[in-house]
């Protein structure tokens, strides 16, 4: 038998363990490598035993990604406002920063341009 208590289980977990484990000895696997596979697979699933502390609300990985995405978004929005004017602020950016500006604003040729030709351009485009 695998170790460690599986008191830290909820029941659900408990029940497709042993559901699991189950299809897997009417298989023709043995009852121990079973039992193995399918703790493995709840684990895998749902990260193994009940938390400790907390109010018992995690916030899932799918939440977590569309909070990030959202903030990137607004991020992006605060960005967009931002439009530089004078040529002394895009004299101090790196050819890099000024690439990926004129990327965003969709200047054609940019990847020909040198820095110079880069902050013409995006002086033009103002």
């Amino acid at each position: 038998m695998p170790r460690g208590s599986k008191a830290k289980y909820t029941d659900k977990q408990k029940r497709k363990a042993e559901h699991i484990e189950q299809r897997y000895e009417n298989k023709g696997v043995s009852r121990d490598e079973a039992e193995a596979r399918a703790w493995a697979t709840v684990n895998k699933q749902s990260g193994g035993g009940e938390k400790a502390g907390g109010s018992g609300q995690s916030t899932s990985t799918s939440e977590k990604k569309t909070a990030r995405s959202d903030s990137a978004k607004r991020a992006a929005k605060t960005r967009e406002g931002h439009a530089r004017s004078s040529t002394a602020s895009l004299d101090s950016q790196t050819k890099q920063s000024l690439m990926k500006e004129a990327r965003s604003k969709d200047i054609r040729g940019r990847s020909t341009m040198t820095k110079a030709e880069l902050i013409k351009a995006l002086h033009a485009h103002h």
